[in-house]
């Protein structure tokens, strides 16, 4: 049994709100499951003012954090990749790739920037859940009275 963190990765357009989100709720509700990254397709210039807000909101301080492109992970290895861009992945992953259909929040206003956000954090949790389940699976280890007849 593996108890290290799964690697997950996840990706969006512009690693700016939804992945950034997704980062942030993994790390905070599922850091015994979970080590998270996330990265863009194509990066924005910085993290926009509604997302720090709306992370704010929910305890999460993402001012230390900015875009980064898919490219500058390198070889990093993943277990699993969660697509929230729309868009195909670039290049061939190893991990399974997970498609999530989010909006992209950034051109939305702030209240719909949140209900974006909240199913993120709903996603997130039920990914932690399924870790979290999959950790605690029992092992058939073929363990028995050990009497067999021939």
């Amino acid at each position: 049994m593996n108890d290290s963190p799964k690697r997950v990765l996840f990706v969006c357009i512009g690693n700016a709100c939804r992945s950034q989100m997704a980062e942030a709720f993994a790390r905070a509700y599922g850091s015994d499951v979970v080590a998270p990254a996330s990265a863009g397709l194509y990066p924005a210039d910085a993290l926009p003012a509604n997302t720090l807000r709306a992370m704010s909101e929910k305890n999460l301080d993402l001012r230390g954090q900015f875009p980064k492109h898919i490219r500058q992970l390198g070889r990093s290895q993943f277990d699993l990749i969660v697509n929230m861009s729309g868009e195909a992945l670039p290049g061939r992953f190893e991990a399974p790739v997970r498609n999530w259909d989010v909006r992209d929040p950034v051109s939305l206003n702030y209240e719909e920037h949140c209900a974006v956000r909240d199913e993120i954090e709903r996603m997130v949790m039920n990914l932690v859940l399924e870790l979290r389940r999959e950790r605690n699976a029992p092992v058939f280890r073929g363990q028995g009275s050990g009497r067999l007849k021939l």
